[in-house]
């Protein structure tokens, strides 16, 4: 478990009443961060952020906290976003800090159910830490994801733009301590792909046919591996971009059916 430094009421304009946020040191390297936790049951939602932004994001990001916010909140769920080190593309250090953050939540606040409902970065990471720790995942809804984390670096080394893609190749290597050449092993261990027979919860994948920033080839490669599972989802936005998921109504219909199935 991560060790709490302080949890206080967080308390800024347009935030929702109820927040608060948790100050913590890593138990993987004593590095200092935070996360926005907002209880209301034992239901857990966890929100995971994209590239360039921060644990804040689902509350100050205008199209989540106009249509994903206020979903989450009338049905019922406690929302956590954490901050997870900022642009760590779930690499080890951040699975051990979400693992720890995890287990936090259900041994200070009666935390039963986690389900987890993010994009693009924070999709990818939902996928990762599924694969890593399927027993801390009750369902979850990937949308924009990169599913290998290796092929995808390479992908955004070889771009020239958008110029976001060379900082993410870059956010990458650091995170996971080099390349795909130099940390092989530590890449296939979080490659979903790799891994896919670990998604034993119920999934919902959903991508933008014309989506540059992450192409919609890694969402392809894990539908066909996917396929036939009772509880998957997929579903590809024909000439959507990479923000067209966001706005979609089904993934969240289809998390209350299974949460409430």
């Amino acid at each position: 478990m991560i060790h709490p430094a302080n949890l206080s009421p967080f308390k800024q304009p347009g935030f929702p009443k109820g927040v608060f946020r948790l100050e913590y040191r890593s138990v993987f390297d004593g590095q200092a961060d935070w996360a926005l936790l907002q209880p209301r049951g034992s239901d857990w939602l966890v929100k995971l952020h994209g590239h360039g932004a921060t644990g804040a994001q689902i509350y100050q990001r205008e199209d989540l906290r106009r249509n994903w916010l206020p979903k989450f909140l009338e049905a019922g769920y406690s929302l956590f976003s954490p901050n997870l080190r900022g642009n760590a593309w779930m690499a080890p250090a951040a699975v051990a800090d979400l693992k720890g953050l995890l287990d936090y939540l259900r041994e200070q606040w009666n935390a039963r159910r986690f389900f987890f409902y993010s994009g693009s970065m924070g999709g990818t990471g939902n996928l990762i830490y599924a694969v890593l720790h399927p027993e801390d995942v009750t369902s979850l809804v990937a949308l924009c994801p990169a599913t290998d984390i290796a092929s995808y670096y390479r992908w955004c080394r070889k771009q020239s733009a958008p110029a976001v893609l060379a900082e993410i190749a870059t956010a990458i290597e650091t995170s996971y301590g080099g390349s795909p050449e130099k940390q092989l092993q530590t890449y296939q261990k979080h490659s979903v792909i790799a891994n896919a027979s670990r998604l034993t919860m119920p999934v919902f994948l959903g991508h933008g046919e014309c989506d540059a920033i992450i192409p919609v080839e890694q969402s392809r490669q894990l539908k066909q591996l996917l396929m036939g599972k009772d509880n998957f989802r997929f579903l590809e936005i024909t000439g959507g971009d990479h923000d067209s998921p966001l706005a979609l109504e089904e993934p969240f219909l289809w998390m209350e059916k299974q949460r409430n199935g």
